[in-house]
């Protein structure tokens, strides 16, 4: 039997799944994919949680998450950060760039592999599209650089991917992928890894893409609750806990 794979995840929204909404009303996302495509890559279970609450700045994320994950003894630590920071322009990109720094040490120390993701850009379909091209740019240069020459790293980069951008990915809100979005950086994850992802990840069919909403609905629905939240210092994952905050057995799935 191969190594045991103990794999945790931390981070916001992107990580939590939000945008992968399955039908009773849970959501599951990238990171529940790639613990269950894993598991049946391998042929053999894996343990897995996963902290991320949504709506979380990247201070938050390993305030409250990073250690409480290493104290789970994870072989593996999937970390992704800073896309609710990119959207505030008064926060220095730095900074951001100075807790992946931190999270890598910490790994390091513990002697975990780490997972190093980037969102996805969503910046053409948004309000200020030119802003936040330009400072999720500016981010992933500043990572990318901070990882420079870090080959026992998994590195899974969703920014630079063309493709996601499209809004057949993304959900209705624009902010957040779809499941077609979700899959895809499920597979670059995989892929990453070494292990096998299902080729129909990669471009699941268009009939999983976001409803379009017009221009008035899209406000109402979206955007005027995200800025609400902003004016008045909230977050949507106020209160909420982890989605899995301890181990899961993940099981392969029988294949025909």
């Amino acid at each position: 039997m191969s190594q045991e794979v103990r794999y945790v995840a931390i981070g916001d929204s992107f990580t939590e799944g939000v945008g992968d909404e399955l039908p009773d009303g849970t959501v599951r996302g990238w990171a529940d994919l790639v613990a269950h495509g894993w598991a049946d890559s391998r042929g053999e279970a894996i343990s897995y949680a996963n902290l991320a609450v949504r709506g979380k700045l990247i201070g938050p994320i390993v305030d409250e998450q990073l250690e409480r994950a290493l104290a789970l003894n994870p072989t593996h630590l999937s970390f992704n950060g800073g896309g609710n920071d990119m959207l505030r322009p008064r926060t220095p990109i730095a900074r951001v760039a100075d807790v992946f720094s931190q999270v890598l040490r910490r790994c390091d120390e513990e002697g975990v592999t780490m997972i190093v993701l980037s969102g996805a850009n969503p910046s053409a379909q948004l309000p200020l599209s030119g802003l936040i091209q330009r400072r999720g740019d500016e981010l992933s240069r500043a990572v990318t650089e901070r990882i420079r020459g870090r080959d026992d790293l998994v590195v899974a980069l969703n920014w630079p991917d063309a493709e996601l951008s499209d809004p057949s990915f993304w959900s209705a809100d624009r902010l957040h992928m779809n499941s077609r979005g979700h899959h895809r950086v499920a597979a670059r994850v995989l892929e990453a890894l070494g292990e096998r992802p299902p080729a129909q990840w990669w471009r699941l069919d268009e009939a999983d893409s976001a409803v379009s909403l017009s221009r008035a609905r899209y406000f109402r629905e979206h955007l005027g609750p995200w800025l609400r939240r902003r004016l008045t210092g909230t977050s949507s994952g106020d209160g909420r806990p982890a989605k899995y905050g301890d181990w899961l057995t993940v099981q392969p799935r029988a294949t025909a």
